[in-house]
């Protein structure tokens, strides 16, 4: 699980994504990096970015409804908080990755993990 509530930067390598003109307020763009579904959040203009992928049965966690910081996975309801990718309803019982983002000269950039 990665949690970027306090990013270490020697670890993480920000990707640019596209232009944040192109990710208005309340949309969501699905995105794919090195293999993984990434989804990135505009939230009242803030940017958030988790997983696309629920950790109690591997679905679109991404496709849920969104309700505030909430997203509820459509398959079985679990719910995520997309600020931090932690757990907040059952039946998931653990964390989803959550990656930080950063708007830099209008761009979308999103902050991967070194490998």
């Amino acid at each position: 699980m990665y949690n970027y509530t306090k990013i270490d930067e020697s670890k993480v390598e920000y990707v640019e994504i596209a232009p944040a003109s192109e990710l208005p307020n309340g949309e969501r763009l699905f995105v794919e990096i090195g293999g993984k579904m990434i989804v990135i959040f505009n939230i009242a203009g803030q940017f958030f970015s988790i997983a696309d992928v629920c950790s109690h049965d591997d679905g679109p966690v991404g496709e849920g409804t969104l309700e505030g910081y909430n997203i509820t996975c459509p398959r079985h309801g679990a719910q995520f908080d997309v600020r931090t990718g932690k757990v907040m309803q059952m039946p998931a019982v653990v964390d989803i990755p959550a990656y930080p983002v950063q708007v830099r000269d209008g761009n979308i950039f999103l902050g991967i993990p070194r490998e």
